[in-house]
C-alpha cells in the first residue's frame, strides 16, 4: 500500500483550554484530514497520536530539557497513548477510529534516563520517547496496540481504508 502523495498540513496543534487528550487527538486527526486538498478519486488519511498522563496532554520533546522532564514524569507510571485516524473517502465521507493504549514505564534510574536522552531518539516525539527503538526496553507493561504507540494503529487504519473503498488484497 503506497500512498499516491504525502502532504504535511500546516495546522495549529495547540491544545484548547481544558481540552481532554482524547478530544484533542480526534480534533487534530479531523483537522489534518480536512486541511489536505482531496483530488478526484482520492482517499485522504490523517492521524494524530497524543500521550496523556491523566488528563494532561504531554507535548513533544523538542529539546533535551523537556525530554528529561517528560521521562521523569512517566518513570514508573501509567500513561495512555491515544491515536486517532481519520479517512475521507472519494465521496467526501469521513470515518474515524480512536485507539487507546496503556503503557507503563519501569522506574527509570538517573543513568537510564540520561542514557536515553543522550541517544537523541525521543526528540520530537510525543512524551519524549519512541517505543519502536531503545525505549522498548524501558516499558514494563503495554495493553493495546503497539503500532498505535508508534503513531499509526495498523489494524484500525486498514479497516478505515477498506471501508473507504481502498482496494486491499
Amino acid at each position: 500500500m503506497i500512498p499516491a502523495r504525502i502532504v504535511s498540513p500546516d495546522i495549529d496543534e495547540t491544545p484548547l483550554k481544558a481540552e481532554l487528550p482524547r478530544a484533542y487527538a480526534v480534533r487534530l486527526a479531523h483537522a489534518k484530514a480536512r486541511a489536505v486538498e482531496r483530488h478526484d478519486g482520492e482517499i485522504v488519511l490523517a492521524g494524530d497520536t497524543t500521550v496523556a498522563l491523566g488528563r494532561r496532554i504531554l507535548p513533544p520533546a523538542e529539546i533535551e530539557a523537556v525530554q528529561r522532564e517528560l521521562l521523569g514524569k512517566l518513570s514508573g507510571r501509567r500513561h495512555r497513548c491515544i491515536s486517532a485516524v481519520c479517512a475521507i473517502d472519494a465521496a467526501g465521507r469521513e470515518r474515524l477510529r480512536v485507539v487507546e493504549t496503556v503503557v507503563i514505564f519501569k522506574r527509570l534510574s538517573e543513568a537510564e534516563l540520561e542514557a536515553y536522552v543522550a541517544s537523541g531518539e525521543g526528540l520530537g516525539k510525543a512524551g519524549g520517547y519512541a517505543i519502536q527503538g531503545r525505549a522498548e526496553a524501558l516499558i514494563r507493561f503495554i495493553s493495546g496496540s503497539h503500532s498505535a504507540v508508534i503513531g499509526l494503529p495498523l489494524f484500525e487504519t486498514r479497516a478505515l481504508l477498506q471501508a473507504s473503498g481502498y482496494p486491499l488484497g
